[in-house]
C-alpha cells in the first residue's frame, strides 16, 4: 500500500469545503493582534486547530500578503498570549492568491490567556466555530488536563457520570453545576471538569450570560 502524497492545495480545498468548525477558522485578514490572540489561545487550550488566512467566511479565497500577516501573528503569539503560543506556518498558492495556513497544536502548557487590554488577560476555549471565554474554574480544569491521545473525544466511550448528564438533558431543558453534582454524586471539581470537557468536545453548550451558568445539549 502506498500513501497518497501530501498536496497542500487539495488539502486546502478540502478544509474550505468542510467549512469552519471546532478545529478550523477562516480569516480574510489579520490586522489586530489582540483579536487573533483569542483564536490562538482557544485552539491551544482545546484540541488545536488551523487558521486559514486569506479565506472569507463564505470560503472564497481572496488571498493576502503573507509578510504582513506573519508580522501580526508573531506579535500576537509572543506578546498577546501568555504563555506564548507556538505556531507553524505554510504558504499555499491558489490561482495566484496566497493563503497562509497557520497550525496551532493543543498545548501542554494550558491554560493560555489572551491580552484583551492592558492588565486584562482572559482564557478562551474553542466551542464549535467560536472562541468562548472561560471562567476561573474552567482555567483550573484546563491546567490539570493533558492533550487527548485521540483527536476525536467523541469516539471514546463515555463514563457513567458523563452519560448521566446527557440522559438528564434529553428529558430536561437545562442543568446547572450544582444540579449535576447532585445527579452524579461527585465533587464540584470533578463535575466542573466533566462539564468543561463535554462543552469543549461538542456535547453540551455553556450559557454564561445569566446569574448562574447552565448547560444544554448542543
Amino acid at each position: 500500500m502506498f500513501s497518497t502524497p501530501y498536496n497542500p492545495l487539495e488539502e486546502l480545498r478540502r478544509m474550505i469545503l468542510r467549512g469552519e468548525n471546532d478545529t478550523v477558522d477562516f480569516k480574510q485578514r489579520v490586522t489586530q493582534p489582540e483579536k487573533i490572540a483569542r483564536t490562538l489561545v482557544s485552539f491551544a487550550n482545546t484540541r488545536g486547530g488551523t487558521i486559514l488566512i486569506g479565506v472569507k467566511d463564505n470560503g472564497y479565497i481572496c488571498g493576502i500578503d503573507p509578510e504582513e500577516e506573519l508580522h501580526t501573528l508573531r506579535l500576537a503569539s509572543e506578546h498577546y498570549c501568555d504563555p506564548p503560543v507556538a505556531l507553524e506556518y505554510e504558504e499555499i498558492d491558489s490561482d495566484h492568491r496566497t493563503v497562509l495556513k497557520v497550525t496551532v497544536h493543543e498545548s501542554v502548557l494550558k491554560p493560555h490567556f489572551a491580552k484583551v487590554k492592558e492588565d486584562d488577560w482572559r482564557g478562551y476555549v474553542r466551542v464549535r466555530d467560536t472562541s468562548v471565554q472561560t471562567s476561573k474554574m474552567v482555567n483550573k480544569a484546563l491546567q490539570n488536563e493533558q492533550p487527548e491521545p485521540s483527536p476525536a473525544f467523541e469516539k471514546l466511550p463515555l463514563e457513567k457520570h458523563e452519560t448521566s448528564v446527557l440522559e438528564y438533558l434529553q428529558l430536561n431543558p437545562r442543568i446547572t453545576l450544582k444540579q449535576y453534582m447532585k445527579l452524579a454524586n461527585i465533587s464540584q471539581r470533578r463535575a466542573y471538569r466533566t462539564l468543561v470537557k463535554l462543552v469543549i468536545h461538542g456535547y453540551l453548550r455553556l450559557h454564561d450570560k445569566e446569574k448562574e451558568d447552565y448547560y444544554t445539549l448542543s
